[in-house]
């Protein structure tokens, strides 16, 4: 039975660290490298994320410096940001590249708020399926009496505690997150 409690800890807990990375990308005025983080360029033939090619840092609270380590690749690195879905416009020159994040205002605030938002709800949605799939192998173990009812009852206690715990913790992420974004 701790496998079942591993694999189910496993699976809500990867739901948790995606939500985690999915809100490290979200655009909320403040500066930070994980943004650049899915941007590539053709670094000699191969497609290269940024930050393996250059370091990249946050120089002040709007601002992310971006250092190839290559000065060749530079204006790749440039073309690669202004080109990617994030709208932002670095500054380079020549050497560094520096990229300003605009201030947010209050109507984009809640915007991402609500994107957030839903970010969150999909979480939940996953967590809760998880608690169906593991719930229904249960009650087919029930049912096949590999299991007994109350053996059954324990385990399904187990699984809505471990689906409270994880929903929490990401309820949790939410606040901090929106109140990050509120307070900029």
């Amino acid at each position: 039975m701790s496998d079942f409690l591993k694999e189910i800890n496993e699976k809500m807990q990867k739901a948790v660290d995606n939500l985690n990375s999915e809100y490290t990308l979200i655009k909320a005025g403040r500066a930070n490298p994980a943004i650049l983080d899915k941007i590539k360029i053709d670094y000699y033939g191969t497609e290269t994320p940024i930050n393996q090619v250059a370091a990249i840092s946050v120089s002040e609270a709007r601002v992310l410096t971006v250092q190839p380590w290559d000065m060749s690749a530079i204006s790749k690195i440039e073309k690669a940001i202004q080109k990617s879905d994030l709208d932002l416009n670095p500054q380079s020159d020549g050497k560094v590249i520096r990229i300003t994040f605009p201030q947010l205002t209050e109507d984009r605030r809640k915007e991402i708020s609500k994107e957030v938002s839903k970010l969150t709800e999909n979480s939940k949605i996953s967590i809760r399926n998880i608690r169906k799939t593991f719930l229904e192998k249960l009650r087919a173990e029930k049912k096949s009496s590999e299991i007994s009812e109350d053996e059954l009852k324990k385990y399904e206690k187990i699984v809505q505690d471990q689906t409270n715990k994880f929903c929490d913790q990401i309820e949790n992420l939410c606040k901090n997150k929106t109140k990050q974004i509120m307070e900029l």
